[in-house]
């Protein structure tokens, strides 16, 4: 199907060889070849990468092929013409001599040299602004927030000026697929589900991520998330790029309820996806600095012996694991302030004594605390747990 140049800006014009192109005075046509393939690569996060395919007649000798861009975003030092290998009979040897940029244009000359008169199938790629692409999720967990259902989607915007009637779509993630895409269209398809994945539900308190909820009592934020391993089964096989997530849970009556939204960060493999739910309201942890003693090492040297103390309620009628996070530079600049260096520190005998390995590093400790659940007399009894560190070297 042909279309007018008013109506589709890219085109390739034919000027059969033998006369010098100053003659021709770059004749305009008002009608241009179709297209027989169009292949969109979105793999690069700021520009797509188009290949198109045309047949295009020549006739033995060199020829002219004229490209135009008018009004369309194409960047022109990316612009490269490939000769396919030949359709049926009479074969036909043909390559690119020379490219050319009439002055003033948005548009540029190849010279093609042909073995013989007939049909040469084309190859033109360019690398073309203002076709974007995000991407979102939609999360459903079951009633016991056990596994959930992951839809994955792709939105295309297209401000680049063109159109296409047909192409093919290909993101890097998931399988690719057939779309049109019309001026200033945004198209949205779903290229991955993810059924039964397992999920986990945690509550985490960090005072240096998440902050108070109460600074004046002491009380601490605990936000809820939901974990999503990206390994086993479908997953694992692509990282999952950055993307909003709408999430929601099984309601019980055929329905579901709308838990929240966030940003679900990069995930590649084997890594973690978290999704933030909101904050906890049944679970109340109170962090206080229960002691601080300095004790002179040598001359201006001294060590200091720090105990944080977590009194912890679960007012929640299933039970649940906290994971308390502490940072040991923040701990040490809250009791003595910042001497601008790494602390040295070791472990105590507190009630925390075991970090996650996977999870913990030279500054960063995590450790989780199982909490049972409330009882029908009312929550269950509280916690106290404490994080006993010794500071070397101090000032």
């Amino acid at each position: 199907m042909n279309q007018t140049r008013l109506l589709y800006p890219l085109g390739v014009l034919l000027l059969l060889g033998a006369i010098p192109l100053d003659v021709l005075a770059r004749i305009k046509l008002t009608t241009l070849p179709v297209r027989e393939r169009v292949q969109i690569h979105l793999d690069h996060p700021q520009v797509a990468l188009v290949e198109e395919e045309r047949i295009v007649p020549l006739v033995k000798g060199v020829n002219q092929v004229d490209f135009s861009w008018a009004n369309t975003r194409i960047d022109p030092d990316t612009l490269v013409l490939r000769i396919l290998p030949p359709l049926g009979e009479p074969v036909l040897d043909a390559k690119v001599l020379s490219v050319s940029y009439p002055p003033n244009e948005n548009a540029l000359v190849w010279s093609v040299a042909a073995s013989a008169s007939g049909a040469a199938r084309v190859r033109i790629s360019y690398a073309l602004g203002g076709l974007s692409k995000d991407f979102h999720y939609r999360a459903v967990a079951d009633r016991e927030e056990k596994t959930l259902e992951l839809a994955q989607y792709l939105r295309v915007n297209n401000y680049a000026n063109e159109a296409y009637d047909l192409a093919q779509f290909q993101t890097g993630v998931g399988a690719g697929f057939d779309k049109s895409l019309g001026l200033d269209e945004t198209k949205e398809v779903q290229i991955n589900r993810f059924a039964n994945t397992p999920v986990r539900k945690t509550y985490t308190s960090d005072p240096v991520k998440f902050g108070y909820l109460d600074r004046a009592q002491d009380k601490l934020n605990v936000p809820m998330h939901y974990v999503i391993k990206n390994a086993d089964g479908a997953l694992g096989k692509a990282a999952l790029p950055e993307g909003k997530a709408r999430i929601f849970q099984d309601d019980g009556q055929g329905g579901s309820a709308f838990l929240g939204e966030d940003r679900g960060q990069f995930t590649p493999p084997d890594d973690e996806l978290e999704l933030y739910l909101g904050l906890a309201r049944d679970i109340v942890v109170r962090r206080t600095i229960d002691r601080n003693e300095r004790q002179r090492i040598a001359g201006n040297l001294y060590r200091y012996d720090v105990t944080v103390k977590y009194e912890i309620e679960n007012f929640k009628d299933a039970p649940a694991t906290l994971n308390i996070v502490e940072s040991v530079r923040q701990i040490r600049d809250q009791v003595r302030g910042d001497p601008g260096r790494d602390p040295e520190w070791q472990l105590g005998d507190g009630t925390l004594r075991h970090p996650d390995p996977e999870k913990s590093d030279a500054d960063q400790l995590l450790f989780h605390v199982d909490l049972p659940a409330r009882s029908a007399d009312g929550p269950a009894p509280k916690q106290t747990q404490t994080l006993r560190l010794t500071l070397n070297n101090e000032w």
